[in-house]
């Protein structure tokens, strides 16, 4: 059965630019073609050479001997006694000649430059070049069906070879590139549906196979005929037919008031319809109007609302000012007052060197530095009894609570852990080797340690080494003490207004007052002991003293994470 590929699948008058997808070249050769083929037309057609080819001479006839050749035999090649690099030379010549170095572009009528330009095929006298989709260059290019190319050589420089208008409409389909003579230069086109060429003609297409049908009886053939003549009658009177009712219908009169009432109903939805779409667009009109109205009361008021707010920020502005002054003279009073007590508390608690290295004494009882084993117990739990009541003034004064709370007893104070996880219920820890566990005084005196490491940070300082108490709680003191301006004064009643806020009624009393003399021994007490003290009563009687509040909330939690111990901080 015939191949499909041995027929073209496109008309001529379909053949495009967008269905060329490749060319080929082959015998290119550099020579030119000869001006006039050697025919019967170049002969000699004088009167002279006409009469001597109808009238030859007669000649007498030649022996054996006479016609064998006078001369020697010519050799049919010029090579025959050449030199191997002779040949070599010639043939590289040849080569030369044949084989160079080509592209091809393709242009269009109307465009100045080609529409494409092929690679450079080197050293080839049968080129075959990329193939390429000039689908991509718009319908105004793809829609042609004539397009000239040119085949450039390289000649020292690339000059034009062949230069060939071709029109897709008559090129000859050949189908493949095998069993094909092809002359010289030829140029074949590769389209869609196979190679086509203008320089061969076609071979005709061998018919397809197909399966041989019986034909039809002379009976059968005559009754379709009687059949068709019976078609065409009845077509012929079907028109006669209709040009009577024609006639009839023009001369007949015409009756247009069917029309005319078909038109005026259609006027009247017309008109009703319109009338429809005006009811709606007045209501649309009449919301649009009533939504502008709304939005200009909403714009007015809110420009009023803008111009009363740019007045509260006016006036805010101007009170923001003096709070802000406020604020930072308070806060320099604040500071002020917090140098001036840590100034106190270094002359009421001092602490000093001693000729020992890192050794520090508080009110002149030495401390050592988390190691007691040779010291006094009496002066240890003294010492800390004074650090425990510094510290615990320390974390009021300024405002920073204690993850560790102390309650100040002298030589007998306690510190408590309530957010530690520990092993026991026990979370009170004494600060006193007397009569004591040593693990449980080793970890008191730690946790005071991170008590005053904790009041360090809150004033910007970097405890290096927790152990040492004194030198750390020196350093505090001495920097909250630190500053430039002059110390202020004490405000005045600031003892008495204390001790009367802790029963949470203010208590006024006359100076000189057996009541204000009780009231004050009572102070100078507190700061000594810490503890529940009495004073006198104008009634003769101790009263029990509060202790004063905190400055912050009691529902402040720590995290303050501890060496050696973990938080429980989302438990309580």
């Amino acid at each position: 059965m015939a191949s499909e590929s041995s027929r073209p699948l496109l008309l001529p008058q379909n053949r495009k630019v967008r269905h060329l997808r490749g060319v080929y070249l082959r015998n290119l050769t550099l020579s030119p073609p000869r001006g006039k083929t050697i025919d019967d037309g170049g002969l000699n057609k004088s009167p002279q050479k006409l009469e001597a080819l109808r009238s030859p001479p007669l000649h007498h006839s030649h022996s054996s001997s006479e016609l064998r050749p006078k001369t020697a035999r010519r050799v049919s090649t010029n090579w025959a006694g050449a030199t191997p690099d002779f040949r070599q030379k010639k043939l590289e010549d040849v080569i030369d000649s044949r084989m160079v170095d080509s592209f091809f572009t393709i242009h269009c009528k109307g465009q100045d430059e080609p529409i494409y330009i092929s690679e450079v095929v080197e050293k080839a006298m049968n080129p075959t070049y990329r193939f390429f989709d000039l689908q991509t260059l718009g319908p105004a290019i793809s829609r042609l069906d004539t397009v000239v190319i040119r085949i450039w050589v390289n000649r020292g420089r690339f000059v034009p070879l062949i230069e060939e208008e071709v029109q897709l409409q008559s090129l000859q389909f050949i189908g493949t590139l095998e069993k094909h003579p092809f002359p010289s230069n030829c140029i074949l086109f590769h389209l869609i549906d196979g190679i086509y060429t203008i320089d061969l003609s076609s071979k005709p297409p061998k018919p397809k196979a197909a399966l041989y049908l019986p034909t039809s009886s002379y009976n059968a053939l005559m009754r379709l005929s009687n059949l068709d003549e019976s078609i065409q009658d009845a077509l012929a009177t079907r028109e006669e037919l209709a040009d009577q009712i024609n006639a009839i219908l023009r001369s007949a009169a015409t009756d247009e008031s069917p029309q005319a009432r078909e038109d005026a109903a259609l006027a009247t939805r017309y008109v009703a319809a319109q009338r429809k779409l005006l009811k709606h667009s007045i209501r649309k009109r009449n919301e649009l109007q009533t939504s502008l109205a709304a939005r200009r009361a909403a714009i007015k008021l809110g420009e009023e609302v803008q111009w009363r707010a740019n007045d509260d920020v006016s006036s805010a502005q101007e009170k923001l000012d003096a709070c802000r002054k406020l604020h930072a003279a308070s806060q320099s009073g604040i500071h002020g007052q917090r140098r001036r007590i840590c100034e106190e508390l270094l002359d009421i608690f001092p602490i000093e060197p001693t000729s020992q290295s890192l050794l520090f004494t508080i009110c002149g009882l030495p401390l050592a530095n988390s190691s007691f084993d040779d010291a006094d117990e009496d002066v240890v739990s003294a010492a800390l009894g004074y650090v425990a009541r510094v510290v615990d003034m320390l974390q009021y004064y300024l405002s920073v609570p204690l993850p560790y709370p102390i309650t100040p007893g002298g030589s007998r104070s306690l510190i408590h852990d309530n957010i530690s996880v520990l092993d026991s219920n026990a979370r009170t820890f004494p600060l006193f080797p007397k009569s004591t566990i040593k693990f449980r005084f080793d970890y008191g005196v730690f946790l005071l340690n991170k008590d005053i490491e904790v009041l360090a940070e809150s004033q910007g300082l970097k405890v290096v080494d927790i152990r040492q108490t004194l030198p750390n709680l020196k350093y505090l003191l001495y920097v909250a003490s630190a500053g430039s301006e002059e110390l202020p004064g004490r405000k005045r009643g600031g003892v008495r207004g204390l001790v009367g806020g802790w029963n949470g009624t203010p208590t006024i009393s006359r100076r000189g007052s057996e009541e204000s003399e009780h009231r004050s021994d009572a102070v100078k007490k507190l700061n000594l002991s810490g503890g529940v003290l009495s004073g006198s009563s104008g009634n003769g009687k101790f009263s029990e003293l509060k202790p004063p509040k905190l400055p912050f909330g009691n529902d402040h939690r720590q995290s303050l994470r501890t060496s050696g111990l973990r938080e429980n901080v989302a438990g309580r």
